[in-house]
Protein backbone atom coordinates (compact mmCIF):
# COMPACT_ATOMS: atom_id res chain seq x y z
CA UNK A 1 0.00 0.00 0.00
CA UNK A 2 1.68 3.04 -1.17
CA UNK A 3 1.00 5.87 1.29
CA UNK A 4 -0.03 9.64 0.33
CA UNK A 5 0.17 12.44 2.99
CA UNK A 6 -1.22 15.63 1.17
CA UNK A 7 -0.36 19.47 2.62
CA UNK A 8 -2.79 22.07 2.16
CA UNK A 9 -3.17 25.61 3.33
CA UNK A 10 -6.53 26.39 2.64
CA UNK A 11 -10.17 25.24 2.11
CA UNK A 12 -9.56 21.45 1.23
CA UNK A 13 -11.54 20.97 -1.89
CA UNK A 14 -8.73 19.33 -3.60
CA UNK A 15 -7.75 17.45 -1.01
CA UNK A 16 -11.27 16.33 0.02
CA UNK A 17 -11.83 15.19 -3.56
CA UNK A 18 -8.53 13.03 -3.61
CA UNK A 19 -9.42 11.08 -0.09
CA UNK A 20 -12.81 10.68 -1.22
CA UNK A 21 -11.11 9.11 -5.18
CA UNK A 22 -8.89 7.05 -3.08
CA UNK A 23 -11.31 5.65 -0.23
CA UNK A 24 -11.65 2.38 -1.34
CA UNK A 25 -7.98 2.02 -3.23
CA UNK A 26 -6.15 -0.89 -2.52
CA UNK A 27 -3.10 0.18 -3.60
CA UNK A 28 -2.87 3.79 -2.03
CA UNK A 29 -4.25 5.15 0.62
CA UNK A 30 -3.83 8.82 1.82
CA UNK A 31 -2.84 8.54 5.63
CA UNK A 32 -2.40 11.98 6.76
CA UNK A 33 -3.41 15.53 5.93
CA UNK A 34 -1.27 18.56 6.96
CA UNK A 35 -1.54 22.34 7.42
CA UNK A 36 0.59 25.19 7.69
CA UNK A 37 -2.49 27.13 9.33
CA UNK A 38 -4.51 25.56 12.51
CA UNK A 39 -7.88 27.12 11.54
CA UNK A 40 -7.66 25.61 7.74
CA UNK A 41 -10.81 24.51 6.37
CA UNK A 42 -9.09 21.49 5.36
CA UNK A 43 -8.53 20.17 8.49
CA UNK A 44 -12.27 19.68 9.08
CA UNK A 45 -12.72 18.42 6.04
CA UNK A 46 -10.27 15.65 6.34
CA UNK A 47 -11.45 14.95 9.70
CA UNK A 48 -14.88 14.70 8.56
CA UNK A 49 -13.43 11.59 6.37
CA UNK A 50 -12.40 9.86 8.89
CA UNK A 51 -7.61 10.98 7.35
CA UNK A 52 -5.79 12.03 10.68
CA UNK A 53 -4.69 15.39 10.36
CA UNK A 54 -1.36 17.43 11.88
CA UNK A 55 -1.14 21.21 11.96
CA UNK A 56 2.51 22.51 11.99
CA UNK A 57 4.64 26.11 12.90
CA UNK A 58 6.98 27.65 10.01
CA UNK A 59 9.61 26.49 12.95
CA UNK A 60 8.79 22.86 12.33
CA UNK A 61 8.46 22.72 8.45
CA UNK A 62 11.69 25.03 8.35
CA UNK A 63 14.11 25.09 11.21
CA UNK A 64 13.80 21.51 12.07
CA UNK A 65 13.54 18.27 10.64
CA UNK A 66 10.18 17.28 12.71
CA UNK A 67 8.37 17.67 9.79
CA UNK A 68 10.71 15.83 7.31
CA UNK A 69 10.87 12.56 10.46
CA UNK A 70 7.08 12.56 10.51
CA UNK A 71 7.18 12.39 6.11
CA UNK A 72 10.01 9.68 6.33
CA UNK A 73 8.70 7.51 8.54
CA UNK A 74 4.86 7.45 7.77
CA UNK A 75 4.36 8.37 3.81
CA UNK A 76 5.80 7.32 0.39
CA UNK A 77 4.41 10.03 -1.09
CA UNK A 78 3.69 13.55 -1.20
CA UNK A 79 0.75 16.14 -2.76
CA UNK A 80 0.29 19.70 -2.22
CA UNK A 81 -3.01 20.65 -2.66
CA UNK A 82 -3.20 24.20 -2.26
CA UNK A 83 -0.45 24.36 0.05
CA UNK A 84 1.36 28.06 -0.30
CA UNK A 85 4.40 27.41 1.35
CA UNK A 86 7.77 26.69 -0.50
CA UNK A 87 8.79 23.05 0.06
CA UNK A 88 12.25 23.09 1.83
CA UNK A 89 15.22 21.11 0.27
CA UNK A 90 15.60 18.21 2.90
CA UNK A 91 12.06 17.65 2.13
CA UNK A 92 12.94 17.75 -1.72
CA UNK A 93 16.23 15.40 -0.58
CA UNK A 94 14.17 12.93 0.89
CA UNK A 95 11.08 12.25 -1.64
CA UNK A 96 13.02 13.03 -5.06
CA UNK A 97 9.81 12.78 -7.67
CA UNK A 98 7.48 11.72 -5.04
CA UNK A 99 5.96 15.56 -4.47
CA UNK A 100 3.61 17.09 -6.54
CA UNK A 101 1.56 20.34 -6.75
CA UNK A 102 -1.21 21.17 -9.04
CA UNK A 103 -1.08 24.58 -10.39
CA UNK A 104 -4.62 26.42 -11.75
CA UNK A 105 -3.04 27.55 -14.69
CA UNK A 106 -0.55 26.77 -17.79
CA UNK A 107 2.94 26.77 -16.72
CA UNK A 108 5.41 28.15 -17.04
CA UNK A 109 2.98 31.16 -17.40
CA UNK A 110 1.45 32.54 -13.90
CA UNK A 111 3.71 31.10 -11.77
CA UNK A 112 5.77 31.72 -9.36
CA UNK A 113 5.79 33.49 -5.66
CA UNK A 114 2.70 34.97 -4.81
CA UNK A 115 0.75 33.85 -8.08
CA UNK A 116 -1.97 31.41 -6.78
CA UNK A 117 -5.77 31.08 -6.64
CA UNK A 118 -7.82 34.20 -7.86
CA UNK A 119 -4.52 36.02 -8.40
CA UNK A 120 -3.57 33.43 -10.89
CA UNK A 121 -7.51 33.34 -12.39
CA UNK A 122 -7.51 37.72 -12.56
CA UNK A 123 -4.24 37.95 -14.29
CA UNK A 124 -5.08 35.46 -17.12
CA UNK A 125 -8.08 37.80 -17.73
CA UNK A 126 -6.63 40.74 -17.35
CA UNK A 127 -3.92 39.77 -19.84
CA UNK A 128 -6.90 38.38 -21.94
CA UNK A 129 -5.30 34.61 -22.40
CA UNK A 130 -7.58 32.82 -24.79
CA UNK A 131 -6.92 29.48 -22.70
CA UNK A 132 -6.06 28.60 -19.47
CA UNK A 133 -6.33 25.55 -17.71
CA UNK A 134 -4.41 23.13 -15.16
CA UNK A 135 -0.47 22.18 -15.00
CA UNK A 136 0.35 18.93 -12.58
CA UNK A 137 4.35 19.04 -12.05
CA UNK A 138 6.99 17.58 -9.62
CA UNK A 139 8.16 19.99 -7.14
CA UNK A 140 11.78 21.07 -6.98
CA UNK A 141 13.85 23.94 -4.94
CA UNK A 142 11.86 26.50 -7.10
CA UNK A 143 7.96 27.85 -7.09
CA UNK A 144 6.37 25.78 -9.82
CA UNK A 145 8.79 25.64 -12.00
CA UNK A 146 9.38 21.28 -11.63
CA UNK A 147 8.96 19.16 -14.60
CA UNK A 148 5.73 19.11 -15.55
CA UNK A 149 3.33 15.81 -15.71
CA UNK A 150 0.49 16.81 -17.04
CA UNK A 151 -1.51 20.06 -18.45
CA UNK A 152 -5.21 20.27 -19.53
CA UNK A 153 -6.56 23.36 -21.18
CA UNK A 154 -9.99 25.23 -21.90
CA UNK A 155 -10.41 28.27 -24.21
CA UNK A 156 -11.29 31.19 -21.65
CA UNK A 157 -14.13 33.54 -23.26
CA UNK A 158 -13.73 37.23 -23.90
CA UNK A 159 -16.64 37.83 -21.36
CA UNK A 160 -15.20 35.15 -18.82
CA UNK A 161 -14.54 36.88 -15.45
CA UNK A 162 -11.66 35.11 -12.86
CA UNK A 163 -15.01 33.98 -11.09
CA UNK A 164 -15.55 32.02 -14.57
CA UNK A 165 -12.04 31.32 -15.26
CA UNK A 166 -11.52 30.04 -11.58
CA UNK A 167 -14.91 27.77 -11.87
CA UNK A 168 -13.31 26.00 -14.86
CA UNK A 169 -10.44 25.29 -13.47
CA UNK A 170 -11.62 23.80 -10.49
CA UNK A 171 -13.64 21.34 -13.01
CA UNK A 172 -10.51 20.39 -14.34
CA UNK A 173 -8.47 19.84 -11.12
CA UNK A 174 -11.42 17.51 -9.56
CA UNK A 175 -11.54 15.64 -12.69
CA UNK A 176 -7.83 14.77 -13.57
CA UNK A 177 -5.76 16.08 -10.43
CA UNK A 178 -7.01 12.20 -8.31
CA UNK A 179 -5.98 10.55 -11.82
CA UNK A 180 -2.41 12.03 -11.99
CA UNK A 181 -1.97 11.13 -8.15
CA UNK A 182 -2.71 7.55 -9.31
CA UNK A 183 -0.80 7.00 -12.40
CA UNK A 184 2.69 8.46 -10.91
CA UNK A 185 2.26 6.79 -7.42
CA UNK A 186 1.85 3.20 -9.65
CA UNK A 187 4.77 3.92 -11.43
CA UNK A 188 6.22 4.30 -8.28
Amino acid sequence: MKRIAILASGSGTNAENIIKYFKDNTLISVVKVLSNKKDAKVLERAERLNINCMNFSRADFFTSDKILKFLKENVDFIVLAGFLWKIPDNIIEAFPNKIINIHPALLPKYGGKGMYGMYVHEAVVKNKESESGITIHYVNENYDEGAIIYQKSFKVLTTDTAEDVAEKVHGLEYEYFPKIIEKVVLDL
